[in-house]
């Protein structure tokens, strides 16, 4: 039996929209069944009438239900990802996040080497620079902070929107990642120069090198 659990103030209706779709996403309401009703819906959420109202109306749009007038809100069968990718990637293994990271790294790479520009190469000099500063400092905070950015800077080069923004959410929670799994800046140092050439060949615009630098940083 689920137990109930009122909800922040802010955002209600975007918290219940979360709240539910993570239920879908799992299977605890399944295509052709009804969702509860509006009563029992407020009583597990603890929030208003209007505030289920709307969340629901926010379902429903998306395609994840369907209202029916007399018959109450039906759950609709998912094609393709119904969950919001950063909510999916909360959830995500540690090892398949890392997976999903290192994907994308290699991919960036290669395209960053072909379409930086002058400004990208700058900037991601100076995070570099920061990186190594901080991993000498033994400041871990800021080493994780460099590194991330660092390859956001990368990603942001490759000139793919799409990539940038999927790099960015998979970053997000990485970052959650690294302080859980990095107790000293170690690795950061020992890491540093792999960075570096991985740089260059970005810089030289070759797109092969930068591929295997950031395989090889990837799987460090």
């Amino acid at each position: 039996m689920k137990q109930n659990t009122p909800l922040p103030r802010h955002s209600l209706a975007d918290a219940v929209v979360g709240r539910l779709q993570q239920q879908l996403s799992l299977g605890v309401y399944k295509p052709g069944e009804k969702l509860p009703s509006e009563p029992e819906l407020m009583a597990e959420f603890g929030v208003g009438r209007s505030t289920i109202r709307e969340a629901v109306r926010i379902l429903a749009n998306t395609g994840m239900v369907t209202v029916r007038q007399g018959s109450g809100t039906r759950v609709e069968a998912q094609r393709g990802i119904a969950e919001p990718l950063p909510q999916r990637l909360r959830r995500a293994a540690a090892a398949d996040l890392d997976e999903v990271r290192q994907l994308l790294e290699i991919k960036i790479a290669e395209k960053a080497a072909l379409l930086r520009t002058r400004k990208d190469i700058t900037k991601m000099k100076a995070l570099l620079d920061e990186r190594n500063s901080a991993a000498l400092a033994r400041d871990i905070e800021g080493a994780i902070r460099s590194d991330i950015q660092f390859h956001i800077a990368i990603a942001v080069a490759s000139r793919n929107d799409i990539l940038a923004d999927l790099y960015r959410s998979v970053a997000e929670q990485m970052t959650r990642h690294f302080h859980q799994t990095h107790g000293t800046t170690q690795k950061f140092i020992e890491s540093q120069q792999l960075h570096e050439q991985l740089l260059q060949a970005i810089i030289d615009q070759d797109p092969k090198k930068a591929w295997q630098y950031a395989e090889k940083i990837a799987t460090h």
